[in-house]
């Protein structure tokens, strides 16, 4: 059986350093954010995640002192016991709560030629800055420490497995973004790591959800890193990658919303003229939370309208069904003049933990012109597009809750 996952003996705290360690991924907050959390926290993950909090306001997070700072911080946690080395491979439970929901996934390597050859399912682009990041992220620290969240279709085998093992006590228990709370157990008896393995290596696919430019660098840092040492067996540890995955229908994703700066030359009564051509347009004296597919909200001139795709627009095809790949192609194209979302700096995004009030601040603010909330896309259509060999736009999913870092890392032997 090709081992499509395997354990790792992972870096993480120690029980009692856990909660000075965690950290939030080091994409969801900025600049200003991580300074704002590193600030009386000297074990703080993102010390090594954006090692730029180390350096006056405004440095150029991506020059070589930059990243050796990250790798001097990382040996330093190390030699003081505050990160510590499994002696042993292992999987690793690792469970999300919040008030309102659970989750419960499994921490392993992946291999990365399941991910080059499509076995390991990725929905979205990349772009070079961030994977060139990531990819000397990766190098410096010899180490992949930001988690990648992966799906996999839910398997009552893998529930009953892991549920044995959360009756015992954890690594660590921790809080972090959020007040979601991270439990992670380790799993290193022979026989349940023989059933896991056997289990997920035995599965067709696993999906990425979030985390698409640490699983490109990942790639990128095995293919150079086999150049190099053409003699080096497969399962040399640079040809897998760390992720967390969770069953499908456990994962909770949250709508991801759009703010533009300006109308494209018209005025707000010759956008809402136009937009009566493809949507039904209502207007409501509360804020518009979308609660069905097709269905959107829009913030303009301090006026909040619910806006319903035509029927006759639909399309069943995985990427092209989406409601922000409709919203895209009757909507912010052609009436707001922008063809590329990834690129254009009059379009941004708006995760949907950040609530209708967060758009409506933003449009009245006056430095956007315009809002829109959307439906969540599902994890089912994230998995159709993935199994089309096609792509989801930018920013269609916002997971949450999130992985945390600096729990647990993989180390490049």
């Amino acid at each position: 059986m090709e081992k499509f996952v395997r354990p790792f003996a992972a870096l993480r705290p120690s029980r009692e350093y856990a909660s000075a360690v965690i950290a939030p991924p080091y994409d969801v907050v900025n600049e200003l954010e991580a300074r704002a959390q590193v600030r009386g926290r000297p074990y703080s993950f993102l010390r090594i995640s954006r090692p730029e909090v180390e350096f006056p306001s405004g440095t150029n997070p991506y020059t070589d002192t930059v990243y050796a700072k990250a790798a001097e911080n990382l040996q330093k946690l190390k030699n003081l016991g505050v990160l510590v080395r499994d002696p042993k491979p292992a999987y690793y439970v690792y469970q999300i709560q919040t008030d309102d929901h659970q989750q419960t996934g499994i921490a392993f390597t992946a291999s990365i030629q399941a991910y080059d050859t499509h076995r390991i399912r990725r929905h979205e682009l990349t772009t070079p800055v961030k994977e060139s990041d990531r990819i000397r992220n990766i190098e410096t620290l010899n180490a992949q420490t930001g988690p990648v969240l992966s799906v996999y279709r839910a398997s009552e085998k893998i529930n009953q497995l892991l549920n044995t093992k959360k009756s015992e006590e954890p690594l660590f228990q921790d809080i972090a973004q959020h007040d979601a709370t991270h439990t992670v157990w380790r799993v290193d008896d022979p026989g349940t790591l023989t059933a896991i393995s056997h289990t997920i290596n035995a599965m067709d696919t696993i999906y990425i959800a979030d985390g698409h430019h640490r699983s490109a660098a990942a790639s990128k840092v095995s293919a150079r890193r086999h150049s190099k040492n053409q003699q080096e067996q497969k399962n040399a540890s640079y040809n897998y990658f760390l992720t967390v995955a969770f069953p499908h229908n456990e994962l909770k994703i949250l709508d991801y919303n759009r703010v533009v700066k300006d109308l494209n030359g018209y005025s707000p009564e010759e956008i809402l003229k136009k937009l009566s051509v493809c949507f039904d347009v209502d207007t409501s004296d509360d804020p518009v939370k979308p609660n069905a597919p097709t269905t959107y909200g829009m913030y303009l001139s301090g006026n909040w309208y619910q806006l319903k795709i035509h029927n006759n627009l639909k399309t069943n095809h995985p990427s092209a069904s989406l409601d922000i790949a409709l919203l895209q192609k009757h909507l912010i194209e052609p009436i707001l003049g922008i063809d590329d979302p990834r690129t254009n700096p009059r379009i941004s995004f708006v995760g949907g933990i950040k609530g209708q009030e967060e758009l409506k601040n933003l449009v009245d603010s006056g430095k956007w012109a315009i809002a829109f909330a959307l439906y969540p896309t599902s994890m089912d259509q994230l998995m159709a597009v993935a199994d089309a060999n096609e792509l989801m736009p930018p920013k269609s999913t916002w997971f949450h809750p999130k992985l945390a870092d600096g729990l647990l890392s993989h180390i490049l032997d």
